[in-house]
């Protein structure tokens, strides 16, 4: 029997994404609703090799950040002409526990992209993964033991620098951004892609509704979930399509959109009370912040709070800790802000940039650099550079923290870290 997406079940599932600091699992890209938070104490601020509970090769490269769930990591690699590769491993040692390798073929895409570059999303039926051709959007879903559950195939795929927004998990809902397209190729409207939001049975594949997008760009941000005052639960999306847009993840009903304030969006989303704040950019012209205040009511429409101008990072996605908004740049500028109005506090500029991600844990950042050295920094309102290490390849992958343990992906290799009372 199917089951239902109930309010009582949607309310509890956003209050465990919501209080992510907390949750144990890491299910998706950045933890628990996006917002790279752990709470965890069993993480050194400075360690060496001999630290590391295990360390294992990959069957593959990619960018994709892990996931874990219980006892399970899963991570997406690609092989050789771009197989694509999903891993499920042990927790405790880094062990292999299933591998299962799909043909695929390489294409055209920029350069710093990669053929696994989204991240899964998992729960504790199994694994959901996305990838994109120029001929297919795949999202495909696995058990827990690596069998098929089902597979969509969501029709060709557009744009210039590949793909990169993975799928999100609510409840019984599994959800993909699927906005693409890109202006400077698209000659005729025939031309164009179908770019769309959609939101499929978890467990059946079947598609439960459909939100047409007008084609632009192709967005590489993922979703996150707000719960507004008045108890309804909204899913962010972000894009240059549509600005930031407030979704009813039950209906697909756009509940309210800014529009024409974004450009591309590569970073996603994160939010901080009833604030969504988001960064963009347009090739090498750099972009702007943005925060914007949600509606809280029906009848309410909503406004732009405070915007910072570029220079802004135009890939990562911030952190947000204690009313302090950090942003890790690729050109290695890092700043703290005040999420109340946007001021900057402190910038810093460190001799490497960054793809990946920072994540908070328990007051410190941990943002690895493109090189592969994790900086560790303390939050607070003067910059310091606590520790430097590295881990010897590049990477764009962010790590996830589970257990009080942290994984760190590098672009073949995989890291265990943690978990002992330090």
């Amino acid at each position: 029997m199917r089951r239902s997406l109930s309010l009582a079940a949607l309310c509890v599932a956003v209050l465990l994404l919501c209080s992510g600091a907390r949750a144990e699992n890491w299910p998706r890209f950045r933890g628990p609703n996006g917002q790279g938070l752990s709470d965890a104490t069993t993480l050194p601020v400075k360690w060496t090799a001999q630290d590391y509970n295990w360390k294992v090769k990959l069957p593959g490269e990619g960018h994709s950040s892990p996931v874990v769930w219980e006892d399970r990591i899963y991570v997406t690699c690609a092989g050789a002409s771009a197989t694509r590769i999903v891993s499920c491993l042990n927790v405790a040692d880094g062990r292999i526990l299933w591998q299962r390798d799909f043909p695929s073929h390489k294409y055209g895409q920029n350069a710093q992209n990669g053929f696994a570059t989204a991240s899964p999303a998992a729960d504790g039926e199994g694994v959901v993964v996305a990838w994109t051709t120029p001929e297919e959007v795949t999202l495909l879903v696995l058990d827990r033991e690596g069998k098929d559950a089902w597979r969509r195939n969501l029709g060709p795929f557009v744009s210039m620098h590949g793909s990169g927004t993975s799928p999100i998990i609510l409840n019984d809902l599994v959800i993909l951004s699927n906005e693409q397209g890109d202006v400077n190729t698209i000659k005729k409207p025939a031309e164009a892609p179908k770019s769309v939001i959609l939101a499929f049975d978890r467990r059946t594949g079947k598609t439960r509704w459909e939100l047409p997008r007008r084609v632009t760009i192709a967005v590489y941000a993922t979703p996150c979930i707000w719960q507004a005052p008045n108890g309804q639960t909204q899913l962010i999306f972000i894009s240059m399509s549509h600005g930031f847009s407030g979704v009813d993840p039950a209906t697909g009903k756009v509940l309210w959109e800014t529009k024409d304030i974004l450009k591309e969006c590569v970073g996603s989303p994160v939010l901080a009370g009833d604030l969504a704040i988001a960064g963009d950019s347009y090739f090498e012209q750099g972009g702007h912040y943005v925060a914007v205040k949600m509606p809280s009511q029906a009848d309410q429409q909503p406004t732009i709070a405070w915007e910072i101008p570029k220079p802004v990072p135009r890939v990562t996605t911030p952190v947000i800790y204690k009313d302090r908004l950090y942003l890790f740049s690729e050109t290695g500028a890092i700043t703290c802000h005040d999420v109340s109005n946007g001021k900057e506090i402190w910038r810093e500029r460190v001799p490497v940039g960054f793809y990946s991600s920072p994540v908070c844990v328990n007051g410190r950042i941990y943002c690895i650099a493109r090189n592969g050295d994790v900086m560790v920094f303390p939050t607070g309102d003067k910059y310091e550079l606590l520790a430097r290490i590295p881990l010897g390849e590049p990477t764009f992958a962010t790590p996830a923290i589970s257990n009080g343990v942290m994984y760190l992906r590098t672009r073949s290799q995989l890291f265990s870290l943690g978990g002992k009372k330090q």
